[in-house]
């Protein structure tokens, strides 16, 4: 019965990692700019995170360490500061655009204006996370992420064609504005891959006390889970190609992707909407925000976990409660949350290699994972990545400056 409860840990990291506001953004802009052109870097996404996933998930079941913990050990504390930096920032970054999304749900039930909500969400967050529990946090994310099924019920009731679905599904070259294009295309691949994914997933089992017993649960939790995500972010695309598209809107504002689920839903389709986009960045900046801790207590070697007394690790919970307060300023000050979800994801492309690179030494390192270390097919999937990361850091910014408007 527990092992088959993990299925929340898979839940929740593809609500709060895989459908988030960045998923939830760019999916709206290509599906409003380019219809059912672009569900192919969703695809390619998805294919590729289920084997990250499964790896990371494998690495702390056999070797009862999380990543980060795990690269400062074995490949040095030299050797992980960079990519720490780096992905400090990324949390950072994505913690605010999160809070954002959560902000801006608020207003559209409210009326208030987003930053009003700034505050009193970064104190609902860090509440969520100094009085829950791990598993607390993960049941109760993956029941209330449920609700962003909507999206998949309302591209049904649209029916679009089978034959643009399928075509949607293969890489092609845009029928115009490229730039654009392209950039959307780099930043569902940097929506879908996020690096911080990796790190909360490894951490997770290791607070849920997984041991190799567990491997082929974190198959079964990882095609899953991350299938969940993939379906529902599927959904959101083909909703705004034809919702959206029809009308000429791109989805340059939140306010215009509110609209996404009033045809499917008259009555309900706005509440609906907000709701699902509140569950959604909730459960991302919960994640995000414990990855920022885990990450920092294990590059530091702190005591850390969720479910320790914050007398025991006081400077995990000080980690998260800092992050949680000063993401929250972004949206205080007015940055728009829908800009900063954009450069956020262009930003996750760029730092892909940071996270890649040392997470393939790692997974073949036999004496770590010995006949558990990758095979063939992880590797070579492990290699996609790796080199796809490079060339998405290389081109991410330069589309962001041109096509990310």
């Amino acid at each position: 019965m527990k092992k088959a409860a993990t299925l929340a840990l898979g839940i929740l990291t593809s609500v709060g990692g895989f459908f988030d506001v960045g998923n939830l953004a760019t999916g709206a802009q290509a599906g409003a700019v380019f219809r059912l052109q672009l569900l192919w870097p969703l695809l390619l996404g998805t294919i590729l995170v289920i084997f990250l996933i499964e790896m990371s998930g494998r690495f702390a079941a056999v070797t009862r360490q999380a990543l980060p913990d795990a690269i400062r050990t074995h490949l040095g504390f030299s050797f992980w500061l960079v990519p720490f930096l780096v992905l400090t920032l990324v949390h950072f970054l994505v913690l605010g655009a999160e809070i954002g999304g959560i902000c801006f749900a608020l207003h559209l039930i409210t009326g208030l204006p987003t930053p009003v909500w700034a505050l009193p969400v970064a104190v609902l967050v860090w509440l969520f996370l100094w009085r829950a529990s791990f598993s607390a946090i993960e049941n109760s994310t993956s029941l209330l992420g449920l609700l962003t099924l909507a999206f998949v019920v309302a591209a049904w009731q649209h029916r679009p064609p089978t034959g643009q679905l399928l075509a949607g599904m293969l890489p092609t070259l845009p029928h115009h504005d490229p730039a654009r294009y392209w950039f959307i295309a780099v930043s569902l691949l940097g929506a879908v891959i996020a690096p911080y994914m990796f790190y909360f997933y490894s951490s997770g089992a290791v607070e849920d006390k997984w041991d190799d017993s567990y491997i082929g649960v974190n198959r079964g939790v990882s095609v899953i889970g991350m299938g969940f995500g993939s379906v529902i972010s599927i959904g959101a695309v083909v909703v705004a190609a034809v919702v959206l598209a029809p009308r000429g809107i791109q989805v340059d504002d939140y306010h215009q992707a509110a609209l996404m689920l009033t045809t499917a839903f008259p009555f309900w389709g706005f509440v609906l909407f907000a709701a699902s986009m509140a569950i959604a960045c909730l459960g991302a900046a919960t994640e995000v925000a414990l990855s920022m801790a885990y990450t920092t207590a294990q590059t530091y070697g702190w005591n850390w976990g969720e479910d320790l007394d914050p007398r025991e690790d006081a400077r995990f919970c000080l980690t998260y409660t800092g992050a949680v307060l000063a993401s929250s300023l972004l949206i205080l000050f007015g940055v728009d949350p829908l800009k900063l979800t954009l450069l956020t994801m262009a930003v996750n492309a760029a730092v892909l290699p940071f996270v890649a690179i040392p997470f393939l030494l790692l997974m073949n390192d036999r004496k770590l994972l010995k006949e558990h270390c990758n095979g063939w097919i992880s590797n070579a999937i492990t290699l996609v990545v790796v080199v796809l990361s490079i060339v998405l850091a290389v081109v991410s910014i330069p589309l962001l400056i041109r096509g990310g408007s």
